[in-house]
């Protein structure tokens, strides 16, 4: 019997899946974040090394077996160029399991995989490598990849360049309208309110306080997105409009992807990830029916595991090469 590890790191926490060679889940681990470019490399070693130990102690494995890894496939956030997969090789070189722990490892180069956390959230949402996953969370990208092999990265360009149709671009949107609204600039909307009653404030004015001099960043303001959807839910026009811009700025992105990886007529699948999703003014039924008109045969699903089996998978596939 195969056994294999499937790596799932971000900014704030990292999975590791231990599954053998008929898929099934064994063990399941967590720990801190795994982000080289913001956490560094000792951070991301350790995390790694924690969320390996957890899944291997709550596989339960029995004291006198021994579970021979063979594979694994490490998902990164901040892995996107050939020196960021050097340094995550080293990081993986310098991995050490506890002696405590009854496993082995006879990794060969060949089947030590190291990707982006796009590409297996793609193979978890969707079962295998080919099709686009839409990321809309915190921030946003979509990542493709055909039957051919051939992959497309569009967006995920951070909060400052890009990450349009997430859920820190509906917010920033929402607050500004709202003060726009408070200035006299622009049309009645019921945002103002809204944000008014959830951060406690007198006024407007005082989101001067919480957002510059409290120092809010990305995570703190992207959790506002809600506001805006509940608005736009509740028939609020300017929170509507905001929603039906993300809606259409993913949808071009996703666009464009399709365009560089499949054909017309070409059957496919469109998994949808991240928190924004989770909508209550129909975000995900608006993107599907803009996308019907573009892509036919494509069908928009839900997730159907977590990226952390996606990487399991790859790293099973590595044995098959």
């Amino acid at each position: 019997m195969s056994y294999v590890f499937g790596i799932d790191g971000g900014g704030t926490k990292t999975i590791c899946i231990l599954i053998d060679e008929n898929r099934v889940v064994l063990g399941r681990g967590e720990a801190g974040p795994s982000n080289y470019q913001t956490q560094g490399i000792e951070t991301a070693k350790q995390s790694i090394e924690v969320a390996i130990e957890r899944a291997v102690l709550s596989a339960k494995i029995e004291p006198n077996s021994n579970l021979n890894i063979e594979a694994i496939c490490l998902g990164l956030a901040g892995v996107a160029r050939p020196k960021d997969i050097e340094i995550v090789q080293f990081v993986v070189q310098n991995l050490q399991l506890t002696n405590t722990l009854p496993v082995t490892r006879s990794l060969l180069p060949r089947n030590i995989v190291i990707c982006s956390d796009c590409a297996i959230a793609l193979v978890g949402g969707v079962g295998n490598p080919v099709g686009i996953a839409v990321i809309a969370g915190t921030g946003s990208i979509v990542f493709g990849q055909n039957r051919q092999g051939k992959t497309k990265r569009v967006g995920g360009w951070g909060y400052i360049l890009g990450d349009e149709g997430s859920g820190y671009d509906i917010a920033v949107a929402g607050l500004q309208a709202a003060l726009k609204f408070y200035d006299g600039r622009s049309e009645f909307t019921v945002l103002a309110q809204k944000f008014q009653q959830h951060l406690g404030l007198n006024n407007l004015e005082e989101l001067v306080e919480v957002v510059y001099r409290r120092g809010w960043g990305v995570t703190e303001i992207a959790a506002l997105a809600p506001i805006v959807d509940r608005a736009a839910a509740e028939g609020d026009r300017v929170a509507d409009g905001i929603i039906s811009r993300a809606v259409a700025e993913l949808t071009f992105s996703t666009k464009t992807a399709i365009s560089a990886l499949f054909s017309p007529t070409e059957e496919f699948e469109i998994v949808t990830i991240g928190g924004v999703w989770g909508s209550e003014a129909n975000f995900r039924g608006r993107f599907e029916s803009a996308i019907s008109a573009i892509a036919p045969n494509a069908k928009v699903i839900l997730p159907r595991s977590e990226p952390a089996f996606g990487a399991a998978l790859l790293a099973l596939n590595a044995l098959k090469n």
